[in-house]
Parts: structure tokens; C-alpha cells; sequence
């Protein structure tokens, strides 16, 4: 996967039109999900974001700057491997986030199980809450 989200390289990618993919910027209802408001007294959103993901199983941060961060989530069985990104619009004040299996069709849901789980995890440190209608 090219890394995406920082100013320089612009939004996350779009999601493929499969089902094992979901991103607050996509454009298709099945795979969109609503980004996360930003606490603005939260100095480094990023660092906060990468302290969730960096307690998750099998999991390898690949890149981090400073309004950006890229992930790999192996699956315990199969040893599937799949990409997240994280960008922080500082602008808007809102997180963004792409979940995509780098093979196959179908993930029978797992890429928009983790992003859930990973965003009440943020929510859960007071930072962040959900941006709704958006």
C-alpha cells in the first residue's frame, strides 16, 4: 500500500469497490464511517492514536509523522495482513481513518470491527468523540 494523508500526499486512499474495506472518506454508505472530532487541547492527536494502536496484537506501525500514521494488522490465523492510516485534518479538527485487506474479497466484516473498536478506544481517553453527519 502507498502510504496516503499527510498534506504532501493528500486524502486517504479510496477504498476498492470490495466489501473489505472501510474509511470515513469513502464514498460508498457501505464502507464509510464517521471520523472523530479532536479534542483541540490534545497537543499531538497522532501520538494519542498511536499509543492505541501500539498495544494491538500483531500489530506493526510502519510510518508516523506528525498528522499521520500508518499500520499493519496481521490476523491470527491465516496470517492475513491489513493496512490502517490515520490522518489528522488539523483544520477541521477531525481524525480520519482507512481499514483495507491487502488481498481477497470479503473480510467477513473484520476491517470495520477493529476500526469500531479502535475508535471507542480513542474515545475512551476523553480526546476524541464521534463527529456524526459527517
Amino acid at each position: 500500500m502507498q502510504e496516503r494523508g499527510s498534506p504532501a500526499r493528500g486524502p486517504l486512499s479510496a477504498c476498492p469497490n470490495k466489501p473489505n474495506c472501510v474509511s470515513t472518506q469513502a464514498s460508498r454508505p457501505s464502507q464509510k464511517m464517521s471520523p472523530l472530532q479532536v479534542d483541540p487541547a490534545l497537543p499531538e492527536p497522532i501520538q494519542a492514536v498511536a499509543d492505541i494502536v501500539a498495544v494491538e496484537s500483531r500489530t506493526q506501525i510502519l510510518c508516523r509523522e506528525t498528522n499521520y500514521l500508518h499500520a499493519t494488522f496481521t490476523s491470527r490465523w491465516l496470517g492475513f495482513v491489513d493496512d490502517v492510516e490515520f490522518y489528522f485534518d488539523a483544520t477541521a479538527g477531525l481524525m480520519h481513518f482507512r481499514s483495507a485487506s491487502r488481498i481477497g474479497y470479503s473480510d467477513m466484516g473484520a476491517n470495520r470491527q477493529r476500526m469500531e473498536r479502535l475508535a471507542s478506544l480513542l474515545v475512551a481517553t476523553g480526546h476524541f468523540m464521534p463527529a456524526a453527519n459527517l
